[in-house]
């Protein structure tokens, strides 16, 4: 369909423009401006050609002629040849011998592979021009009276004066089909949009310079503070409450049921102490010291480890093994602890030591077996030695305090071993209103095996019987061993009588260096070695007499206790 638009065959390869055609002889002329003539149309003001009379501005011929009615023109030579010299070359380009043309003659003579054609030139561009728009509701500008864009190939006025060419700048905004001024409104437009994009760019300088200061701010006080939340500590979940039964918790809980704590008050006197359940019938072993400030009025309260309550009696006690027994009434759902063997225990064994030191029950401490067979003397305060105790102790460094006297030393079974009796402490502890140093690591317990035989006869004789040998020794001998007296005290016989000593053959001066397979140094280790034995024993003493040593046998006999 017909569209208004010159139409033209597409541009080929070989017909692209070559160097400048020889100019052509035009045909003869019949009459200036006439259609079919082939003359050029007359010149208009504005450089074009006018259109032929005769016809409208805008009519256009058929095809196969000229648009303006001219004649086609002849093509030029073809790109790269020339022609020859004289005139005007033939029409197939061969009888003068030149070149043939590599295509037909283009019909439409269109530009630029045709002549010139005698059609109007194209309007003249539109520039920008530098005027503002009008003003926001302002009339529109009204139009010149009679000017109107001429028609396309009619007459135009004379041409607009051509600014100067515009540069680059200009050229990378300019819109050839914009109405003038156009370019000035968009320049207009997009100035503010330069100065909000830096002002953008401000404010984005200004929001990272508050967030650094912001965000440094709260580094420092989380550094410093820990953060901002509430702190919640990792903590482990609970766990199964047994242990081991060879653990010292193990031990403890079961040992502590049966452990008390006494309380006892007399003759002006108060004094705390710990004992251990031996029956269900309520007898309980503790120390002599621990209760001897009762006397036969006084007051004994025993302590459970639940915190249960009740009055005890003194049953029985004995100064020279330093031991008593107390019993309950009204309770009931006691637990026994059993006993164990100390003769069976041996150096290093661990040890568990229940008591309240300094009045703080069931207190729970560990060691291990120090040594064993350590002769200790406690008491003596009294003056005449009736007060004074004699143990084959087993020594440990389980922590041991005043308070812990009485208590139970327990083995990794949870048996009784021993019964915690005294410290070796590094002050001097005599006096109870100076204070009593703690324990330094030198703890002495009784052992057990002599602890139920002297429980035994207490609860059953109310008295305890001591072993004896039946001499009276020298306590003021500094040699080595123990030496029998030449005198005794009243003036009688050093040597008893029909005693064991007597029997086996035993005289005054003798000096006794062996209990046994034991060492004697003194006259108290003595006795200690021998009270570690029952009455009715047998037990071979070696003795030195006149430079020879002598080995004696005997059979021990019995005391009873004050």
């Amino acid at each position: 369909m017909d569209d208004g638009k010159r139409t033209s065959p597409k541009p080929t390869w070989w017909s692209r423009p070559g160097a400048p055609k020889a100019p052509v002889a035009p045909p003869p002329v019949d009459a200036p401006g006439t259609p079919g003539s082939g003359g050029p149309a007359p010149a208009t003001a504005d450089g074009g050609r006018a259109a032929a009379p005769g016809l409208p501005g805008d009519a256009r011929p058929a095809h196969g002629g000229d648009p303006l009615g001219g004649p086609a023109p002849v093509d030029g030579p073809p790109h790269g040849a020339t022609a020859p010299a004289g005139g005007a070359a033939p029409a197939d380009g061969t009888a003068d011998g030149g070149v043939r043309p590599l295509h037909e003659p283009d019909e439409y003579r269109t530009p630029p592979y045709g002549g010139p054609g005698p059609w109007a030139p194209a309007p003249p561009v539109q520039r920008p021009a530098p005027t503002a728009p009008p003003a926001y509701g302002s009339p529109p500008l009204a139009p010149t009276p009679g000017a109107h864009p001429p028609a396309y190939g009619s007459p135009a006025g004379p041409p607009p004066a051509v600014p100067a060419e515009p540069g680059p700048q200009q050229w990378l905004q300019y819109d050839p089909w914009s109405t003038p001024g156009a370019a000035a409104v968009a320049q207009q437009a997009t100035a503010p949009k330069v100065r909000r994009r830096g002002l953008g760019f401000a404010a984005g300088l200004v929001f990272a310079l508050i967030a650094g200061v912001l965000g440094g701010a709260v580094g420092a006080y989380t550094e410093r503070n820990g953060g901002l939340s509430t702190v919640e500590l990792p903590q482990a979940g609970p766990e199964a409450a047994d242990r081991a039964p060879g653990s010292v918790a193990g031990i403890a809980s079961r040992a502590l049921p049966s452990v008390v704590t006494l309380h006892v008050g007399g003759g002006g006197e108060q004094g705390t102490g710990t004992g251990f359940v031996l029956d269900r019938r309520g007898h309980i072993l503790t120390n002599h010291h621990v209760v001897d400030s009762a006397g036969t009025s006084g007051r004994i309260t025993v302590t459970f480890s639940s915190g249960e309550t009740a009055r005890a009696t003194l049953v029985g006690k004995d100064s020279g093994y330093d031991l008593a027994v107390v019993k309950v009434q009204g309770v009931s759902r006691l637990t026994p602890l059993p006993l164990g063997n100390s003769d069976s225990v041996r150096v290093g064994d661990p040890v568990v030591a229940i008591g309240a030191p300094f009045d703080l029950q069931n207190t729970v401490t560990s060691g291990i077996i120090s040594a064993k067979g350590r002769p200790i003397t406690a008491g003596g305060q009294k003056g005449d030695g009736s007060d004074v105790s004699y143990v084959d102790a087993l020594q440990t460094d389980a922590p041991i305090n005043p308070g812990n006297s009485g208590g139970p030393l327990l083995d990794s079974r949870a048996r009784v071993i021993g019964i915690n009796s005294a410290i070796r402490a590094a002050g001097d502890g005599a006096e109870p209103d100076r204070g009593q140093a703690g324990s330094i690591g030198l703890g002495f317990a009784i052992p057990i095996n002599q602890g139920k035989r002297v429980a035994e006869e207490l609860i059953n004789t109310g008295r305890a019987t001591h072993p004896v040998i039946g001499v009276t020794l020298d306590m003021q001998f500094t040699g080595d061993g123990a030496r029998v007296a030449e005198r005794a005290r009243e003036g009688g016989a050093s040597v008893t009588p029909g005693g064991a000593a007597a029997a086996a053959g035993i005289r005054p001066g003798d000096v006794i260096v062996k209990a046994g397979d034991e060492r004697v140094h003194s006259g108290e280790e003595l006795i200690i070695k021998i009270r570690a034995h029952r009455p009715g024993d047998e037990l071979r003493l070696t003795l030195r007499r006149d430079g020879r040593e002598l080995v004696k046998t005997l059979t021990l006999g019995s005391s009873a206790s004050d």
